[in-house]
């Protein structure tokens, strides 16, 4: 059995990048520390993917990471149990929205008028246009 089973998801993935990204503000031990882990390894251990994130640590790791705490879950649930707990609590409680993505759909009802514009492959390809898709 591996070691590290966490090591190749996105939240390992994201954690590493904003660690390193929060350097210059603050140490992996002080993100540690503000998040309320008991353990200041504890960080090394969900970067590496040893660990995953208790979703119960989300609101707070996210604010230590000074990042979104909805991204933040969004990557949890996904290190949790995958696509199927993910679509399992959105069948639930709905799709967990970002607050840039909710900025997009904002800007979205904004730009048409609040008229409920149905997805066309006309507006597909101009929004992934926007990415380069």
């Amino acid at each position: 059995m591996t070691k590290r089973p966490y090591a190749e998801t996105r939240l390992a993935l994201f954690l590493q990048k904003r660690v390193l990204e929060l350097r210059p503000k603050k140490s992996q031990i002080e993100i540690a520390t503000e998040a309320g882990f008991p353990n200041a390894n504890m960080m090394a251990m969900l970067k590496s993917g040893a660990n995953k994130l208790p979703l119960d640590r989300v609101p707070s790791l996210a604010k230590a990471l000074e990042c979104d705490p909805r991204m933040l879950f969004k990557l949890a649930l996904e290190q949790l149990g995958g696509d199927t707990t993910a679509r399992a609590i959105e069948e639930i409680f709905g799709v967990v929205v970002t607050r840039n993505e909710s900025a997009w759909i904002e800007e979205l009802r904004l730009a048409s008028g609040h008229s409920d514009p149905p997805m066309t492959m006309r507006g597909r390809a101009a929004l992934r246009g926007v990415f380069g898709k």
